[in-house]
């Protein structure tokens, strides 16, 4: 099916549903360079064990009046865009890193894997004002197999970040300023 553009609120009373092989997107490569089209929406399988995959600028521009009664469909602001990232095989060195100017805020809880330390489990904060980066180790600061990170454009310069990372070891914060 084509995209579709609609103007107003969109009802179903039943939900909508998201499937096949084009709700999937990966990353198989030393670096990714994420764009809105491509990649917003859908679930990341980030399969390449060492990654930089960095985040489009945060754009909350506002709609120009030449765009009709209604929104403009071709709008470049992208807030409320949203990057779900899974981790199917433990990380070696996965970054995922924000824009210059842009920020992450909001957290992410980090348990450990190992039955013998079962209980450990940590939440780290970002800040919003100087991180913007996650590190992804297999180990202390997560990416082992099955840790997620859901990452939203919510305002200029900011990115709400949730998620779950399993690691091992003495936790560390998975978030760095660079």
């Amino acid at each position: 099916m084509a995209q579709a553009t609609f103007q107003g609120p969109v009802r179903s009373l039943s939900g909508f549903i998201s499937q096949g092989p084009n709700t999937i997107a990966a990353v198989s490569t030393a670096t990714a360079t994420l764009d809105v089209p491509t990649y917003a929406g859908k679930i990341i399988r980030v399969t390449a064990a060492t990654s930089t995959i960095t985040l489009p600028a945060v754009n909350a521009s506002a709609n120009p009046v030449t765009s009709g009664p209604g929104q403009d469909p071709n709008t470049l602001n992208n807030l409320g865009a949203q990057y779900t990232f899974f981790i199917p095989a433990t990380a070696t060195a996965i970054k995922i890193i924000t824009g210059t100017g842009d920020y992450l805020l909001g957290q992410l809880i980090t348990g450990v894997s190992a039955a013998a330390t079962a209980g450990s489990v940590v939440m780290y904060a970002a800040d919003g004002t100087a991180t913007r980066s996650i590190n992804l180790n297999g180990t202390t600061t997560g990416g082992i197999a099955g840790s997620f990170v859901t990452i939203t454009a919510v305002s200029a310069n900011t990115y709400m970040v949730y998620g779950k990372l399993i690691g091992s070891g003495t936790l560390a914060t998975p978030f760095a300023t660079s």
